[in-house]
């Protein structure tokens, strides 16, 4: 995997982002998740690229600088703000869960990465890393959910799964990056994690996945309360989407 294809891919991934918005949440909102996601990707690309991300000498280590505001972008926003809720109400069922099939192209790529000696095995689905399994069944378990074949428990079950997946996956690169938390010795350190453009798979890929989780648990949620369909969102914040069979 090269460094311009990771980044090609990454660009396209948020373009699906932005993209997204403007269909389901409106003009205004596309705007804000453009500049915020265009500001947050400059970020993390320029810490990466400067080598501060790398640097574990630094106090505190370069990637809590990228780990501190994903985890209060998720906390405050993703799973306690009324805005969050607002967007999971407003995006499809079958678009949150069915878009975790990205994750397919990461794990495809830190196999890749760790052929290149740039992370360990234990990072991919040949060292245990299960995370593969959620993103191949996520189209299929979208589908389902959306004929109602499968129901509202099953589907946060699947979510739960995915986030368990997930900080399974975290765990591993932290404690595998060089630095004060590198405590699992592999046959080589997570190295991805501090090289540009890789950083995005911390900064960017990660949180993606767990927000998509986050708001699918959220609109599932919001669905068993109201006893809505599960398929519809409510799309451009309260305006109802409708079933494709009244359309």
């Amino acid at each position: 995997m090269t460094a311009a294809g990771f980044l090609a891919g990454t660009g396209l991934l948020a373009l699906f982002v932005v993209l997204s918005a403007a269909r389901y949440l409106g003009s205004s909102a596309a705007r804000i998740v453009l500049a915020g996601l265009g500001g947050w990707l400059a970020y993390v690309g320029t810490l990466s690229a400067l080598g501060l991300v790398s640097n574990p000498s630094l106090k505190p280590p370069g990637v809590l600088y990228i780990v501190f505001p994903v985890v209060g972008f998720v906390a405050l926003f993703a799973v306690r703000s009324e805005r969050g809720g607002a967007i999971a109400r407003a995006l499809p069922i079958g678009l949150l869960m069915g878009a975790q099939v990205f994750r397919v192209g990461v794990e495809l790529g830190l196999h890749t990465l760790w052929q290149q000696g740039l992370v360990p095995r234990l990072m991919t689905y040949e060292g245990g890393n299960v995370d593969i399994l959620i993103a191949l069944s996520a189209p299929v378990v979208a589908w389902l959910t959306l004929r109602g074949q499968v129901g509202r428990r099953a589907a946060i079950a699947w979510n739960v799964l995915g986030l368990l997946a997930l900080a399974n996956i975290i765990v591993r690169s932290a404690l595998t990056a060089p630095g004060p938390l590198n405590f699992i010795r592999s046959e080589v350190p997570n190295l991805a994690i501090g090289t540009f453009p890789y950083t995005y798979v911390a900064g960017f890929l990660a949180p993606l996945a767990v927000t998509l989780h986050v708001l699918s648990i959220r609109h599932l949620l919001s669905r068993s309360a109201s006893a809505g369909p599960l398929f519809a969102g409510t799309g451009r914040f309260g305006q109802a989407t409708p079933p494709a069979s009244a359309k």
